[in-house]
């Protein structure tokens, strides 16, 4: 992926995901090694929060209406899921009340959606759940023509994309 072709291989999607896993990872050990200082009640309720605004009412909406979800909801999983929005809340809360461990509850959920389920930020033109996009489904498979094309007999070349 580049600033002029903003798409990603899996190879790609596989590396991004590991670097969120290893953010999750950090942020994983720190809370455990201050496990004995986590006030459980906000962090529990920091966790939830972002898929109890952010994601439920979206996932209920879809299937209840058979896939038709509103742009307000693509707008609150975008917001609740950002990790701006996430930081600029723990920076007020760590300003009203102070830092604490159980603010760890914010990027372990972000890193862990983004590094175990491959959840991002959702655009507008696709469904509210995943489900491969049409248009999508051709550009994969032109792009991994003309990637084997522009291979041609190369034997030290790895081929075609090995898209899922």
């Amino acid at each position: 992926m580049d600033t002029k072709n903003l798409f990603m291989t899996p190879v790609t999607a596989r590396l991004i995901r590991a670097e969120y896993g290893l953010g999750l990872l950090v942020a994983t050990i720190l809370f455990l090694v201050h496990l004995d200082q986590v006030r459980w009640l906000p962090a529990l309720v920091l966790f939830a929060y972002i898929d109890l605004i952010g994601y439920l009412p979206g996932a209920i909406r879809y299937r209840r209406r058979e896939g038709r979800v509103g742009k307000g909801y693509y707008v609150a999983y975008n917001l609740m899921h950002s990790m701006v929005t996430q930081g600029l809340l723990a920076l007020g809360w760590i300003w009203l009340w102070g830092f604490e461990w159980a603010l760890l509850a914010l990027p372990i959920h972000l890193f862990g959606d983004r590094a175990l389920f491959g959840n991002y930020l959702k655009p507008f033109a696709l469904r509210f759940e995943p489900v491969t996009h049409q248009a999508y489904r051709r550009f994969r498979s032109e792009f991994a023509a003309a990637d084997a094309m522009a291979a041609g007999s190369d034997a030290t070349s790895p081929g075609p994309l090995p898209w899922p």
